[in-house]
């Protein structure tokens, strides 16, 4: 098993940045990738950023091209989102997902809130 523990939501004023970090309970070689997804009131959680561990290919849903990062730091088995000029649609609880190399399980963290008003 993976457990996964996020953090890094908060209150932001639209404009502002915000990273949010999730930490792997195990090496992140042991997974094929590391993703964020999010979940807004009311609707079907979404894929937000993905990066593959192999290749480190990175995947961004069209509507935070260019304003979200997503980056890993192997030593310390932690993705990241960098999000920046945040909206007040980019509200919504973000997810962590990994997916388990050798049983292509997925993982999910217990999600952490991101608010985005004025």
């Amino acid at each position: 098993q993976v457990q996964l523990v996020e953090s890094g939501g908060n209150l932001v004023q639209p404009g502002g940045s915000l990273r949010l970090s999730c930490v792997a309970s195990r090496t992140i070689f042991s997974l094929t990738h590391m993703s964020w997804y999010r979940q807004a009131a009311g609707q079907q959680r979404e894929l937000v950023a993905r990066i593959m561990i192999i290749g480190g290919r990175e995947i961004y849903a069209d509507s935070v091209k260019g304003r979200f990062t997503i980056s890993i730091d192997n030593a310390k088995n932690t993705v990241f989102l960098q999000m920046n000029s945040l909206r007040p649609e980019d509200t919504a609880v973000y997810y962590c997902n990994v997916q388990e190399r050798v049983t292509a399980y997925d993982y999910w963290g217990q999600g952490t809130q991101v608010t985005v008003s004025s």
